[in-house]
């Protein structure tokens, strides 16, 4: 289970190990998300509740898909581990999040990575538990040391470009959408490669649209949805469940006469014929992308 800043989406995947066929070195992949919520920004900062409630739906989706039961429901359910990525930001409201997610998940083993820096890093112990907490005897708790380490072989932070990071995940994303066969070796061809790629239509009827964020006005609702990423939902029937997210969406153009939206995905046809709900937060198009001019192909996008 993770969060996906560079996306805005929080998940839950299995990761599948598998032999190769010489039997000696096992390979693992990712297989679509089991549950996907769309936060819509890069940081919990802007709304922790929010981000919260989706850590904790997927949580609690985890122990009713995966986990011991005591009827009948599950039969021969014996519960897969989990493993949790937390955040890097740890600072603030950071640490606060950090900390009513522990306290929620209870996880039976934590691994912090530490840096010479002790200022920077946090609590000693399992400084989430309240004092005298029963937890804290059946805990397993691992500290390491960053494996980077400065010329005066100190553990430090790797610093890396976190906005580049960002954009070549969305990029990666937004690559599925053509084939894979296709030779494209620059950031160039693939934003040529994107912008010549026949969008779908979505009946602007057919979908609801919630700005998770802000507030825009009724008139301007369709047109702040162009050239912006949004998440793809599918309503719960509850009204209290969060909707569920079955990938991201590049809108490349909206038809107002013909009231429809143009959309670049890589979510199969099929999923994006269930897709009744569309979000939208303040994760940014790649500038790259943005500076080639899109040619909508009315002959060759398909319905959805």
């Amino acid at each position: 289970m993770e969060f996906d800043a560079a996306r805005g989406l929080e998940y839950l995947h299995e990761k599948v190990c598998v032999d190769n066929s010489s039997g000696q070195r096992r390979q693992s992949y990712r297989p679509a998300a089991r549950r996907c919520f769309f936060y819509g920004d890069i940081s919990s900062k802007r709304d922790p509740t929010a981000y919260l409630a989706h850590i904790f739906a997927l949580y609690d989706y985890y122990r009713k898909m995966y986990c011991m039961s005591n009827n009948s429901e599950s039969p021969g359910n014996t519960g897969l581990p989990l493993v949790v990525n937390t955040p890097g930001w740890v600072k603030g409201i950071g640490y606060d999040v950090l900390v009513d997610m522990l306290k929620y998940i209870s996880p039976t083993h934590v691994v912090k990575i530490c840096i010479s820096a002790v200022s920077k890093n946090l609590p000693a112990g399992a400084f989430w538990l309240d004092e005298g907490h029963d937890d804290d005897a059946t805990l397993t708790l691992i500290e390491v040391n960053s494996a980077r380490q400065d010329s005066l072989k100190r553990s430090v932070l790797v610093q890396r470009d976190a906005r580049l990071l960002r954009d070549l995940r969305i990029m990666a994303y937004f690559r599925q959408c053509l084939p894979s066969d296709l030779n494209i070796t620059t950031i160039k061809e693939l934003a040529h490669a994107l912008a010549a790629h026949p969008p779908y239509e979505i009946s602007i009827s057919s979908v609801k649209i919630k700005h998770l964020h802000c507030q825009v006005p009724s008139t301007e609702i369709f047109y702040s949805l162009n050239a912006t990423i949004v998440g793809l939902a599918v309503s719960s029937e509850d009204s209290e469940q969060l909707a569920h997210c079955v990938g991201l969406g590049l809108v490349r153009g909206i038809d107002t006469f013909r009231q429809l939206l143009y959309v670049i995905t890589p979510v199969p046809q099929n999923t994006l014929e269930k897709v009744d709900l569309l979000l939208q937060g303040f994760i940014q198009i790649p500038t790259c992308l943005l500076q080639v001019t899109y040619t909508l192909s009315y002959g060759k996008v398909s319905s959805a």
